[in-house]
This record gives C-alpha cells, structure tokens and sequence, in this order.
C-alpha cells in the first residue's frame, strides 16, 4: 500500500504544495514542531547549567518531540483506515504531501537565478538567504549562485529522498517522525555554544535518520544529472557532514563545478574544502542547470514510486 500513496504524495506536492494562502492563515505543520522546540529550549538550555544537564535536556526534547509526533500521526492514520477504507490510501497521500519538499525547493531556488539573469545581486543576495544559513551580505554573484546549487543539492536528500523513503518504511508516522528529527537538527543541531550541548542529540538522530537516503540521494542525481559518479565517490566524505556530502558530491559531478569551500557564519568564516573539479565562478546558469537535474530526480524518483505501486 505505501508505493501509491508515496506516487500520489509526490503527485500532490508537485501539483499543489502547500499554497501561500493556506500557510499564511494556518502555517505548516513544521511550525508545530519548531513551536515545540523552541519551547524546551528556552526552558531547559539554561546558559548557567552543566554539558552533561544540557546534553540529557537535549536528549528528552527529541524523545517527547517523537513521542508526541507518533501519538498524533499513528491515531491519524487508524482514523483514515476507518472512516475511508480502500481508499484510506488516498488520505495517507494527502496527509503525507505537506512533509515533502518538492515543489518548495524549486520556487525558492528558481528566484535566485531569476534575479541574477537580471543583474540585481541584492535581491539574488535576498532570496538565498531563505533557504541557506550562512552570511551572504558579502557574496557576489559566483557566492549567491554557489549557495543556491549547494542548498539544492543538499535538499534533496532532506526535503525529498529522506521523507519518501521514511514513508516507505513506517508510513505516515515515519514521515512525520522524520520531519520531526530534520526541524528539530535545523533549529538546534549547530556547533555554536549555545547549542552545541544542547542541540547533541537533534544532530545525531538527523546524521542517523539520513544516513541511507543521503547515499540514495547521491545516487539519484547522478542517474539524473548522467555522470557524477566519480566526484561523488572521491568527495562525498570531504564534507563535515556524514550525509550532505553525497548529494553535494553528485551534483557538483553532474555540472561539472566546484562547490562549498570557505563558508561564513555569524562572521566566523569555517575553512572548508571543496567539492568537485572545475575552477571557474558560477552564474544564473549553473542554477539553471541544476535545478534541470533536479527536476529529472524527481520524475525519476515518481517513475520509481510509480512502477512499485504497479509492480504491487
């Protein structure tokens, strides 16, 4: 049952995702998370207390926010059973739509090289800045159009491959469990003091959790992207990450660019190395080019979805 309604999933979220109309009265479900995060971390990361307190606080914030995600989507999904019957897969499809990311990830990035193609850096500056975490006051157009193909690459592993693949293997819990582990890493998983006691157990449950679609992930742009496969295999662990490598690796093999390297944070700047061949800066063009590749991983991942469900 899970392959049409992953296949029906991809289908809703390409076709609809989640509209701004409805974002702007209720929000995304995501927000219910990070409401819930942001709650214990303002009640249990006190500056004031010990490594191992902030750790174990850590620790129980992913435990209740996992908890809470199981006991909210598991009653979900036996009243789907009940009230729709043969067609309850339908309804685990609607309901699983909103955790992926398909659609979201290409209107945000398509802008990026819309602005650039119009010779305006601080609005491409303006549009990177929503989907990447690091300064980009100071990036010119190679810096923005570097920053967006990165993001691309590295989100599809955690807005597509990861949440299909936790749908195939729990259903709409797993789903749901996941976005969960992936928001609460994004809020909290970072190595500033803050919240690197703290944020431990988030960060370790997402390299966890995206341990196997990350390497899915890798794979699929290179089949989507025709090559890639070297740079991927001799690159994908230069990165500080244990996942985000992969996908970046692939895609960086697949255009034929060099990608990360030196990146600042809160104007730290982290020396980084780089990923891929190809010394050269990067435009509208390359962003054009992946997001190209992205979209052939996405009919090829739909493709996949699809044959199961016939298959089955």
């Amino acid at each position: 049952m899970v392959e049409p309604v992953a296949a029906l999933a991809i289908a809703i979220d390409v076709a609809v995702g989640w509209p701004a109309a409805v974002y702007a009265r209720i929000g995304h479900p995501v927000g219910g998370f990070a409401r819930l995060i942001g709650y214990a971390e303002r009640r249990w990361n006190r500056p004031t207390s010990s490594t191992g307190t902030r750790r174990l606080a850590g620790i129980l914030t992913i435990i209740f926010l996992l908890s809470a995600t199981i006991a909210t989507t598991l009653p979900a999904a036996a009243l789907a059973r009940q009230l729709f019957g043969p067609a309850t897969w339908i309804a685990i499809a609607v309901m699983a739509a909103p955790a992926l990311a398909m659609r979201s990830l290409h209107d945000h990035v398509k802008p990026v090289a819309q602005a650039l193609e119009q010779n305006d850096l601080d609005a491409a500056r303006t549009c990177v800045s929503m989907i990447v975490g690091r300064d980009v006051t100071a990036l010119d157009e190679s810096g923005v159009a570097r920053a967006a193909v990165e993001s691309l690459a590295e989100s599809v592993c955690d807005g597509v491959v990861a949440p299909l693949f936790w749908l195939l293997v729990a259903g709409l819990p797993g789903i749901w469990t996941y976005k969960a582990i992936n928001t609460a890493d994004s809020l909290i998983g970072h190595r500033e003091d803050r919240w690197r006691a703290f944020g431990w157990a988030a960060a370790r449950t997402d390299d966890l959790a995206n341990l196997i679609p990350a390497r899915i992930s890798g794979v699929a742009l290179c089949l989507a992207g025709a090559g890639g496969w070297r740079t991927m295999m001799r690159d994908a662990r230069s990165h500080a990450s244990p996942n985000a490598g992969w996908p970046e690796a692939a895609m960086a093999g697949a255009l034929g660019v060099q990608l990360a390297g030196p990146i600042a944070y809160d104007g730290i700047v982290a020396d980084k190395p780089y990923i891929g061949s190809g010394n050269r800066d990067l435009g509208a063009r390359d962003i054009r080019r992946a997001l190209r590749v992205y979209r052939r991983t996405c009919i090829l991942l739909l493709v996949i979805a699809g044959l199961f469900a016939w298959l089955r």
